[in-house]
C-alpha cells in the first residue's frame, strides 16, 4: 500500500494543464460496443478508472490499444464475444453499470453485477432498469444483486426520470441509438459529460437532439460506424486545482479548462474574495495575499454547483474569515470527509444534510484517509495548508480521478510525495 506525504507549501504558482474528463471517457468507451467498426480516442486520461473500462470492455472481445504516453486510445468492437461483464471488475467501478445499454443494442443480452466505486451514498439503478424496460428489456435482479438483461428488439419510447441521473441517461441515450423508432427522454442530466457522450454518438452516424437540456430526442439508427473524438477537458479537476490556488493562495494559470463548464465554481471563489480571470492561455485564478471570506454553498446536478467539488471546496471555506454553510442535495453519504478534516482541526459540525463550517481553523497536519475520490483531494488540499506532515492512505481512490495529480501539483510548488507505506 502506498499514501501521500503533504507538507505545508506556501501559495502555490504556475500553470496546470487539465487531463481529459474521467466522467465523459468512461461512458464514450461503453458506446464504443455499438459499432463494429474502430472508433479513435484523444485526451484519454491515464487513470485507475479508466483502465478498469477498458479491461472490463477487452473481456467482452473488444480490441483496445492505448497509447499512455499520448492519450490516446483505439477500440475495436467488431467481434462480441461475451455479454457477460466479470464481478471483479464491475465491483470496482460504479460507472461500470454504463455498459449494460450498449450491450443490449449490440447483442440482445447483458448480465452484470450491482456495480461498486466510491460509498458516497445511495446513487439507485432503478433509473437505469425503468429506462431500459421501457425500451423493451426484460431485467432480472437476483438476491445476490446479479442483473440478468436480454431483449428481442428495442424500441423507442417516452421516458420520463424521476431524478436526472447521468448514468441512467447515458445507458437510455445508448441503448436507444439502436432500438426501433424514436425515444423521447425528459428530466435528462444535463451534464457536459452527456452533451460530449452525444457529440460522440452522432459522429458515429446516431441521431440525437436536445443534449444538454433536460428533454432528448433519440431517432435510432440500424448501425452505428465508427469515429474520431477528442474527449472534453475534466472540469472536475479544472474545479480542484481552481480551490487549490484559493487554499493556498496562489495564483494558477489553468490550461486547457472550459470556463462554461464551471460557472458556479467560478461565483463562489469570486464570492470568497478570488479574482478569476480567462486569458488567450487559459483561466487565471489569483488568490495571492488576498483575505478570503465565507461563503455558502448547496450542491445541486448540472448546471448547479457540482458535489464533486463539495469537499474540496469545503476544506478551503475551513481557511476563510467567517462562518459558512455547506448543504448536499445530491449523495446523502457526502461528508465521509468531515472526519478527517476534523482530525486536522477544522471546525465543522453536521447536521442531516446540512454542514457549518466556522472558518480560520488552524489546521495541523494528521494521518488521514481518502474516504473517497474528491474527500481524497479534499484532505491533500488541506494539507497543502496544514502545519506538519499529513499522511494521506487509500490514495489509490484518489488515483482513479486525478491523473498525475502528484506531479502536477509539485510543479506548482507543491510539498507532496508518494511513498511505500512502512
Amino acid at each position: 500500500m502506498t499514501k501521500y506525504l503533504v507538507q505545508n507549501s506556501g501559495p502555490l504558482h504556475g500553470i496546470v494543464e487539465i487531463s481529459g474528463s474521467k466522467n465523459s471517457v468512461l461512458p464514450i468507451l461503453a458506446a464504443s460496443i455499438l459499432s463494429s467498426e474502430e472508433c479513435q480516442l484523444e485526451d484519454v486520461p491515464g487513470l485507475k478508472d479508466v483502465d478498469i473500462m477498458c479491461e472490463l470492455i477487452e473481456s467482452l472481445g473488444v480490441k483496445v490499444q492505448r497509447n499512455i504516453e499520448e492519450n490516446t486510445a483505439t477500440i475495436n468492437a467488431g467481434i462480441i464475444e461475451s455479454s457477460v461483464a466479470p464481478d471483479d471488475l464491475v465491483m470496482k467501478m460504479r460507472a461500470s453499470m454504463v455498459v449494460m445499454g450498449p450491450l443490449l443494442a449490440r447483442t440482445g443480452k447483458a448480465q452484470i453485477h450491482l456495480p461498486g466505486g466510491c460509498a458516497i451514498g445511495d446513487r439507485p439503478v432503478e433509473l437505469h432498469f425503468k429506462g431500459l424496460k421501457a425500451l423493451g428489456a426484460e431485467i432480472d435482479v437476483s438476491d445476490e444483486g446479479l442483473v440478468t438483461s436480454k431483449t428481442d428488439g428495442l424500441y423507442g419510447a417516452d421516458i420520463y426520470l424521476d431524478f436526472p441521473s447521468v448514468g441512467a441517461t447515458e445507458n437510455i441515450i445508448m441503448a436507444a441509438s439502436l432500438a426501433t423508432g424514436t425515444t423521447l427522454l425528459e428530466n435528462a442530466a444535463q451534464e457536459p459529460e452527456i452533451v460530449d457522450l452525444c457529440n460522440f454518438l452522432n459522429k458515429m452516424g446516431a441521431r440525437i437532439k436536445g443534449a444538454g437540456t433536460d428533454t432528448i430526442k433519440i431517432e435510432g439508427v440500424k448501425e452505428l460506424k465508427g469515429a474520431n473524438h477528442v474527449v472534453i477537458p475534466d472540469r472536475i479537476e479544472a474545479g480542484t486545482f481552481m480551490v487549490a490556488a484559493a487554499i493556498t493562495r496562489g495564483t494558477i494559470l489553468i490550461k486547457n479548462m472550459l470556463p462554461d463548464h464551471v460557472k458556479p465554481i467560478i461565483a463562489k471563489l469570486r464570492e470568497c474574495g478570488c479574482e478569476i480571470y480567462a486569458t488567450d492561455e487559459g483561466v487565471i485564478v489569483d488568490a495571492e495575499g488576498k483575505d478570503l471570506k465565507s461563503t455558502d454553498i448547496k450542491t445541486l446536478p448540472y448546471p448547479g454547483f457540482p458535489t464533486d467539488i463539495q469537499s474540496p471546496f469545503m476544506a478551503l471555506l475551513t481557511t476563510v474569515e467567517g462562518r459558512s454553510a455547506v448543504i448536499e442535495t445530491v449523495f446523502e453519504n457526502r461528508y465521509m470527509h468531515v472526519k478527517e478534516l476534523k482530525r486536522m482541526g477544522a471546525d465543522i459540525t453536521v447536521k442531516d444534510r446540512c454542514a457549518i463550517i466556522n472558518g480560520k481553523a488552524e489546521l495541523k497536519g494528521a494521518k488521514v484517509d481518502a474516504t473517497d475520490l474528491r474527500a481524497g483531494a479534499a484532505v491533500v488540499l488541506a494539507g497543502l495548508v496544514a502545519k506538519g506532515v499529513t499522511e494521506v492512505d487509500q490514495i489509490y481512490h484518489i488515483e482513479r480521478g486525478y491523473e498525475n495529480f502528484v506531479e502536477k501539483i509539485t510543479a506548482l510548488g507543491g510539498i507532496i510525495k508518494k511513498v511505500e507505506n512502512a
